[in-house]
């Protein structure tokens, strides 16, 4: 796939120049911080240096109060609380969250994972019976529940009071509830919107351990929120970044025991997880349950006690996760024939792909695969019940979600993000919705858009690398969506002793320039080796890594892609 090489603009000299006084910076690193807006000593010391101050108050959220004093007198009365979750990462991480701290302060507590295949998403009467059955008086939702109307009326009309924590977009009007914490509701003037569901409901145990005069009890939990944002994709910026900071510590230092028994069984070494680490190893193994199977099992799994118990559940995901990686891999093969159809049918901007018989916890996976391989707003549908249910994913700079919403006439359902959503429809309903959604995407994805874009955050020489940049560039991780790994720019690079072909298609080489030798890889590169090869002088752009050589750390580069010297203009 070709590339757009995009600089960020970072070229106001007083602004780097102060930076790179300030704070002893290495000028190119200075440079990167300007180019996220990171432009003032005070900004960059917070960003290099998260602190538990810089979260802000939770009291902050439209009706923290009233759902502070909701729980706190439904745990003097002793009444049962219901936690109501979701089958994904997000979901049962935040439901853990909410079973273990609302236990400790000595709440009575019970929970619900939907059913993937059974249940559908969102808050449903099969849970609110269960609740009464249970003789629940308080029912919480997270990571659903902005969107369950009529749910939520029925939980109304049978006397429970529902305290909804969510971070989903809200519809047209807001359901009944007794309380709502979303930063994304009218006029809740909370100054940090993106947060997980995971960090909504940690806004609301920090909420309810300020009351307690007990601020740092919520601290503890840290290790669920960091999980959860990473997996969910959320931007690792701002109040994320220091709850995934300090959740990361967490996890690497002593991480509970439902947490260690799955980090035994991914093989992560304790003490080295990375956010990284998290959306491709952790995060699977806690979506497979869902996935394949009852998705309660993850719950289970992270609230145990025995780290040994936990890795045996852990072990089954890994087993589930195995046939879900064969299920994924048949949907896509499947898949790329009809879409490949569809783009030569016409200049299509988007893609809504529909089978019978696709399995539908592997949809929103083969959908980010289909976005991955053709850059373009994809839906992938199934059916289940006799109604097309899927997930859309989408390009850069394309809301999906405001997309859908222009589509609502045609849809039964619909939620999610600006870069992720499910939905459902009937199935007459799909070739209306195609052409709809596309026309959307015609509107607003130019042609430039189509081709994938690689920012790059500055150019650098290699004669930069030293130990002091290397140091300064490991304190802006954690990395993850917004704050990616920084991306450089280097021109008048040549290989040493010829590349060589390793895997399947990737390139491995002694990249030099002005005299300064460094190790290179370039997965998935190896047709730029005419671009590379011969004695030519090339630019490459590439994130810098560290790997192990003969038991020695030493850094490495990690091309994105390569170019002539002559074909780039940035």
């Amino acid at each position: 796939m070709d590339y757009r090489w995009t600089l960020k603009k970072n070229d106001d000299e007083s602004i780097i120049q102060n930076l790179v006084k300030q704070l002893k910076v290495p000028r190119s690193l200075a440079k990167v911080l300007a180019a996220r807006d990171l432009k003032s000593m005070e900004e960059a010391e917070k960003f290099f240096s998260p602190a538990f101050e810089d979260l802000h108050n939770p009291f902050i959220l439209k009706d923290m109060q009233k759902a502070v004093d909701k729980i706190l007198k439904a745990i003097e009365n002793r009444e049962q609380i219901w936690i109501h979750g979701d089958y994904d990462v997000d979901g049962t991480a935040s439901a853990s969250l909410m079973c273990l701290f609302l236990r400790e302060i000595g709440a009575t507590v019970d929970y619900y994972i939907p059913d993937r295949f059974d249940d559908g998403y969102g808050l449903s009467k099969k849970s609110i019976n269960l609740a009464l059955a249970k003789n629940a008086k308080i029912l919480i939702t997270v990571d659903v529940g902005i969107t369950s109307y009529e749910s939520l009326r029925y939980a109304k009309e049978n006397n429970i009071e529902t305290i909804i924590c969510d971070h989903h977009e809200p519809g047209n009007e807001l359901p009944e509830a007794y309380a709502i914490l979303d930063p994304l509701v009218p006029g809740c003037k909370y100054p940090f919107k993106p947060l997980a569901a995971c960090g909504v409901a940690f806004k609301f145990i920090q909420g309810i351990s300020q009351h307690l005069g007990k601020p740092e009890m919520a601290y503890e939990y840290l290790d669920f929120v960091a999980i959860a944002s990473a997996a969910d994709m959320v931007p690792l910026v701002g109040e994320n970044r220091v709850m995934v900071h300090f959740g990361l510590k967490q996890l690497n230092a002593n991480p509970r025991p439902g947490i260690k028994g799955l980090i035994y069984c991914t093989g992560l070494k304790q003490g080295q997880i990375t956010a990284s680490n998290i959306v491709y190893a952790v995060a699977p193994l806690i979506n497979a349950a869902g996935r394949l199977g009852d998705a309660r099992r993850s719950v289970e799994m992270m609230l145990q006690n025995d780290e040994f118990a936990a890795f045996r559940i852990a072990q089954q995901l890994e087993d589930e996760n195995r046939k879900r990686r064969l299920f994924d891999q048949q949907t896509f093969e499947e898949s790329i024939p009809i879409a490949d159809k569809f783009i030569a049918q016409q200049d299509r901007r988007s893609l809504v792909i529909h089978g019978d018989d696709w399995h539908a916890g592997v949809i929103g996976i083969v959908a980010s695969r289909l976005v991955d391989k053709y850059h373009l707003p994809s839906v992938l549908l199934t059916t289940i019940d006799g109604i097309a249910k899927g997930s859309a994913r989408s390009i850069s700079d394309f809301d999906i979600h405001t997309a859908l919403k222009e589509c609502e006439h045609l849809l039964i359902e619909f939620g999610g993000h600006k870069h992720a959503a499910g939905l459902s429809l009937k199935i007459d309903n799909i070739p209306a919705f195609r052409d709809a959604f596309d026309k959307i995407a015609h509107n607003f994805i130019s042609r430039e858009m189509l081709v994938p874009e690689i920012q790059i955050d500055t150019e650098l020489q290699f004669n930069e690398l030293s130990p002091t940049f290397l140091r300064t560039l490991g304190n802006f991780a954690p990395y993850g969506f917004v704050n990616n790994k920084p991306i450089f720019f280097s021109r008048g690079v040549k290989s040493v002793n010829g590349i060589k072909i390793v895997g399947n298609n990737s390139i491995r080489f002694r990249a030099i320039q002005n005299h300064f030798v460094i190790d290179a890889i370039g997965q998935n590169l190896a047709h730029k080796l005419n671009s590379c090869q011969g004695g030519k002088s090339f630019s490459i752009v590439y994130n810098i890594e560290t790997h192990n050589f003969n038991g020695q750390k030493a850094p490495q580069l990690a091309i994105k892609d390569i170019r002539p010297d002559d074909e780039v203009v940035l």
